[in-house]
Order: structure tokens, then sequence, then C-alpha cells
């Protein structure tokens, strides 16, 4: 499979050397199979994505029923029901009540990328601070306010510049970074955690902080929660552990556990700023409101609700880094041990010794990945529905691949 896999996608894309990765071929719940009949733990839900589990059968069912009746609509014209019906709920989603509207997209960056217009629409202003360690998506819009060197570095030329970065968790630094922008700033832009850069939990007050700096200085607050959303971390999104009510809220991800759709949901107020259409939507896709992805994603909230997966990713969650710690206690080589719900954050002093760990978790049967700018933090996302045995299981691997 790596090797005619070699042959027909770019050579950047997936990594098939020194050792090639498995080839999925199947998944179901917190399992994945490969094509060689191979069972695996996914810890990693497919990058945080299968909240719900792979392939739930309520999130299944909904995709083969709707694509039977419906497989496809014109999104911004003649639009599909199950579009309305999703829209309402995430409205009713959204953190603080009141009315909300949303865009939708199909990537976390398309979400991105819909916050950063909203913002200039409705404050005038082009300027965003974003974070030290932010990973916004690889999209212009996106990778402008995206900080790591090695994504921005080869496309440097053609981005805007409209973002500054502060340091993570420091909300008194948003003020210097603003100060030094390229141009007027009107938004911050935050992952309540950040995913890519390392699972880093940012101290207690910091979304408050940063909610209160953006009303005194006029700006609005886009929280990226395309990776925390959804019930990740032991409530439906991140910034509820803060009390924080964001202008824009960008998801993704866990959103249909496992079909690929994406929303930035705002103030009334706010996304009042674009225009009514007239027929030429400012911002659309051929696949706006795609039904089955629409299905899904209500699918997967439903399950969320009625199995009461967000709870339960809190409390098994606590147990979770509770065990992790005790295992890792005193370890050489692991600086910490963090998380918040389910997800799960172990941050090794060298990249090379996460790696080496997430190789052999793999080899015994358990799918991690490094995370971090150097790679140094093996990340621990399982769907929120992992069996709680099996879960122990696959993080004591994890734990005796890091001796």
């Amino acid at each position: 499979m790596a090797e005619r896999l070699a042959q027909v996608e770019s050579r950047n894309v997936t990594c098939l050397a020194p050792d090639p990765p498995i080839f999925w071929e199947r998944a179901a719940g917190a399992n994945v199979w490969d094509v060689d009949g191979n069972r695996f733990v996914d810890l990693g839900s497919g990058f945080g994505v299968a909240n719900a589990g792979h392939a739930h059968p309520r999130v299944v069912a909904a995709v083969a029923e709707q694509s039977q009746r419906l497989l496809h609509a014109m999104g911004d014209v003649h639009p599909a029901a199950v579009k309305v019906e999703l829209l309402e709920r995430l409205a009713r989603l959204f953190p603080g009540g009141g009315p909300a509207r949303a865009v939708l997209g199909s990537s976390g960056s398309d979400a991105v990328e819909i916050a950063l217009k909203t913002a200039q629409l409705a404050t005038g202003r082009e300027g965003v601070v974003a974070f030290e360690g932010a990973y916004h998506g690889l999209t212009y819009g996106a990778l402008d306010a995206t900080a790591r060197a090695a994504f921005r570095e080869p496309f440097a030329a053609r981005l805007p510049g409209a973002t500054a970065f502060a340091r993570f968790g420091d909300a008194h630094d948003v003020l210097r970074a603003a100060r030094g922008a390229r141009a007027p700033v009107g938004a911050v832009l935050v992952e309540p955690i950040q995913g890519r850069g390392g699972e880093r939990i940012p101290p207690g007050g910091f979304l408050r902080a940063l909610r209160r700096l953006c009303d005194r200085e006029g700006w609005l607050l886009i929280a990226d929660e395309v990776y925390t959303g959804f019930g990740r971390t032991g409530r439906w999104f991140a910034c509820e552990h803060e009390h924080v009510v964001p202008d824009l809220l960008c998801l993704g991800k866990g959103m249909a556990s496992g079909m690929p759709i994406s929303a930035c949901i705002g103030r009334a107020p706010v996304m009042d700023a674009w225009p009514a259409s007239d027929g030429e939507a400012l911002h659309t896709q051929t696949f706006l409101g795609h039904p089955p992805g629409c299905a899904a994603a209500l699918a997967s909230i439903a399950v969320l609700e009625e199995e009461k997966l967000v709870a339960r990713a809190a409390e098994l969650g606590a147990t979770a880094l509770e065990r992790l710690r005790h295992r890792l206690a005193g370890r050489p080589g692991v600086v910490d041990v963090r998380g918040r719900g389910l997800l799960l954050a172990v941050e090794c002093s060298e990249g090379a010794h996460a790696l080496a760990a997430c190789g052999e978790a793999l080899r015994r049967g358990v799918i991690a990945v490094p995370s971090g700018e150097r790679g140094e933090v093996i990340a621990l996302t399982p769907p929120l529905s992992i069996d709680s045995e099996l879960l122990a299981h696959a993080l004591d691997v994890v734990a005796e691949s890091l001796a």
C-alpha cells in the first residue's frame, strides 16, 4: 500500500519512511482494523473527530437514510431542509444562549476563514491577535494566524501579515502584540486549549481576561473550538469552563463524528454584519450544507446528549489523568502529564522520546500521535464512548512505551 501510494500522492502528504504507516480498512467504536487484519485501539479518534465513536450506528444510519433521499442540494440557492434543522440545533447550543447565526463549511480551516471574514466586516479592521503555538488551519487566511514557522515560511510571500502573536496564556501580552500589529486590530483568535501546539492548557482565568479585554478595546473574541468542541473537554465547549461567551465560535472535527462538516457560529448582531444575499453569497462553496454531513452532525449531537457523553468525558477523563500521572510519576524524560476531559497529553523533554513511544505503542496495538512544535507531546484524545477498561489498558501501553 505504501509503495502504491508513493506513486500517486504528493510526497509531502503522507510520511512513508522510515517506517510505513498502517493503512486503515475499517473502524468501529474505539477500534481500528488495518488492511492486514490487525486491530488497534484508537487514542486519537482520527484526529479528534470520532467523539461519538467510529461508525456509531446512529450516525451511519442517518448518513445512509439521508443519502438515499437526498445526496446533494444547492446549499446557498435551493438548500436542503436538513441544513435548516442543523443550523437551528447549533444556534441552541451556542454558549450563553441568545440569537445566533452560522455559516457552514467543510473543514476547520473553513470555519476559521469565515470567522476572520466576519470579524473584518463587523469591525472594519483586518488586524487579528493570535497566539504563539497556535494552529488554526493551512488555508491562507487561517495560515496567517497559525504560528508555526514550518507551515508559514514556504508561503510567507503570499500571507497578508495581518496577524500579531501574543504569548499563549498571557492576556496582558495581547495589548503589546496589538500595539505592534501591522494592521488595526479587530479581533482576538484563541484556542481555549491549544491542540496541535501541544495540548497546552492556559492558566485559569485566561479566557475571562481575554473577554474583558476585548470588551474594553472593542474587539471581537473568536474561540477556535474545532478541536475542543462537542464534549471533548467535559463541557460542550471548552470556553464554558470559564463561563465565557465568545462573539464567534469555530467548530468542526467532532461535530459529526466522521463526516466533513464545520461551522462558524456567532452572536446575531455580529453575524448580521454580512449583507443580505441578493443571489450571490460572499462566502460559499458547492457543498455548503451537504445533506449527509448535516444529518450526521444532527445524529452525532443526539448521541452525545442521549448517551451523556459530555459528562462521561469529564468523569472518565479525570480518572484517566490520575492513572497516567500515577504510572508516569518520576519517569525520566517525562516533563508533564495534563488534561481536561478526554483531551490528555504526556509531554516529553525530547521529541525523539515521544515519537519512539508512539511507534512502540503502535507496535503493541495502540494509536497515539505526537504533537507540539518539536513533536514532544503525545496527544491522547480517544472517543468519548470508549470502554473504561479498554482505555485503562491503552493508557498503560502508552506509559510502558515511554520506558
